[in-house]
C-alpha cells in the first residue's frame, strides 16, 4: 500500500522527520537528525522511524532485470 507523504514534503522539506508507526504521523522535526531524534525522545519516543525530506521532489521508477 503505497503511503501519501505530499502534506510531509509541503511543511518539512529540506529537513529531518520524526514519524510514529503509522508512518505518517510526524513527531518531530529538525534539521539534523541529532536535533530530531532528541525532539523525538523528549516527547517519549525512542525508536521512532527517521527520515530526510529532500527538498525537490523527484520521480523515480524501479524496475528488476
Amino acid at each position: 500500500m503505497a503511503i501519501d507523504w505530499t502534506h510531509i514534503y509541503k511543511k518539512y522539506k529540506g529537513l529531518w522527520v520524526a514519524l510514529k508507526d503509522d508512518e505518517v504521523t510526524v513527531i518531530s522535526s529538525g534539521k539534523t537528525l541529532d536535533e530530531t531524534a532528541k525532539k523525538a525522545e523528549k516527547k517519549g519516543f525512542r525508536e521512532p522511524i527517521f527520515f530526510r525530506v529532500p527538498k525537490v521532489a523527484t520521480y523515480f521508477v524501479g524496475g528488476t532485470y
